[in-house]
């Protein structure tokens, strides 16, 4: 299996963040409309924390908060764990699975680059293995 960096998985998606005033409602829309699991919170361009569906369930739901009246700040991950876009996705994956993390911010220079979750790095792991595959199979049908 070739190295991969988690910037090549990315590449291609927007960063989505949201202020820590917004409600826990706008950022359940804004992951609705996108199809993702996480929003990163950015304070003055700064990472402060992630807000999950999981945080919505458990945090929010559970919890019988408004999420009308709920800020992300309130209810958000902090002390998040981050990696690097120049580090290999398997790194990554191992520091998921280690722990239980779906959704991991990516940095580069401390600035939030955008958000790997476990479910795109599977993805992009199985299309690269299938295409590895199918060179392999082309070279064997050569020889």
């Amino acid at each position: 299996m070739a190295t991969r960096l988690i910037r090549e998985v990315i590449k291609h998606r927007t960063c989505v963040t949201m202020p820590p005033q917004a409600s826990v409602r706008e950022a359940a829309q804004e992951m609705s409309k996108l199809r993702i699991g996480a929003v990163v919170v950015v304070e003055n361009g700064k990472l402060a924390g992630i807000f999950t569906e999981r945080d919505g369930l458990f945090r929010v739901l559970a919890d019988g908060l408004d999420p009308d009246t709920t800020r992300l700040d309130q209810v958000m991950t902090t002390n998040v764990t981050t990696i690097s876009a120049d580090k290999p996705l398997l790194s990554a994956l191992h520091l998921m699975q280690e722990n239980s993390f779906r959704h991991l911010p990516v940095v580069d220079g401390g600035l939030p680059k955008g958000m790997l979750s476990i479910r795109d790095a599977l993805d992009y792991e199985l299309v690269h293995f299938l295409r590895d595959m199918e060179k392999k199979e082309a070279l064997t049908e050569i020889i």
